[in-house]
């Protein structure tokens, strides 16, 4: 007589550390729900999950798309292009982001600001445009600038090791048969390469994520400058950066289990 085995139900496959995370997620949104206390405070933070979120993609989408360029410059035949872009690198990942943050805003945003009158003196000496200010220069797009400088950096670094990953065979053969260099970086590099870059571009976006809580250095409305002037008028320090830690963990942990399932349907789709 055989016994035909069961398959284990989604929720014993469920691993331990999701499940404590899931009832932690819970019991927080239970307190917000039935509490008056944490409910006012949800509303006043929640405003700035906007914010944070704005910050956020378009940083590392425009990271994303410098750190490719860089790590082809650091890639390339060209010794000027790669002293170039190490230089870049390396002086960028050695700096804190919250100094450069601090540099981009009130060093270099004067600067282009001055460089822009100056090379456009005579359309405003016309009258044809407004001088620009530094007043003018929104602090928000000075997080995002800095944020872009900074992390382009970093993601350069993995789109190299995902670009030096592709053996270097089928790169000399594609060119042996005819193939553009733009050609063999679309058809065969990239498409391997992705498979390579993917789970460290996922941690990048979600170490960004808790990374632009440093923009409210710079008065940016975002979930921790509404929690800290909130907790500092109404002294509930507790309560309010209870709410912002939950607030960051539903965005870091909601990515981070995207990125393995996108990692886990890659690999399928592969057949690894």
């Amino acid at each position: 007589m055989s016994y035909r085995r069961k398959s284990p139900s989604l929720f014993a496959r469920l691993p331990y550390w999701l499940l404590a995370i899931l009832l932690l997620f819970v019991l927080c949104l239970w307190a917000i729900i039935t509490n008056d206390t944490y409910a006012s405070i949800f509303r006043t933070l929640s405003a700035g999950v906007v914010t944070t979120l704005w910050v956020t993609l378009l940083a590392f989408a425009a990271a994303t798309v410098v750190g490719l360029l860089v790590a082809l410059a650091r890639t390339s035949g060209n010794r000027v292009l790669r002293e170039i872009s190490t230089f870049y690198v390396e002086i960028i990942r050695g700096i804190p982001i919250l100094v450069f943050l601090f540099y981009i805003a009130f060093v270099a945003a004067p600067a282009l600001v001055a460089a822009f009158n100056f090379v456009l003196a005579p359309f405003i000496d016309w009258g044809w445009i407004a001088p620009a200010t530094v007043r003018g220069f929104d602090f928000v797009w000075r997080a995002i600038f800095a944020l872009t400088i900074c992390y382009s950096a970093f993601i350069s670094e993995i789109f190299r090791a995902g670009i030096e990953a592709v053996d270097r065979g089928q790169i000399e053969a594609a060119r042996s048969l005819g193939l553009s260099r733009w050609h063999c970086f679309r058809l065969i590099i990239f498409p391997q390469a992705l498979r390579t870059i993917l789970p460290p571009l996922g941690n990048d976006f979600v170490s960004m994520v808790k990374d632009s809580a440093l923009v409210s250095a710079l008065g940016v409305q975002d979930i921790t400058q509404l929690g800290k002037l909130s907790s500092s008028s109404s002294f509930l320090f507790f309560e309010t950066y209870n709410v912002v830690a939950f607030l960051y963990l539903t965005m870091t942990i909601s990515l981070s289990l995207l990125v393995r399932w996108l990692e886990n349907a890659m690999d399928r789709r592969t057949g690894r």
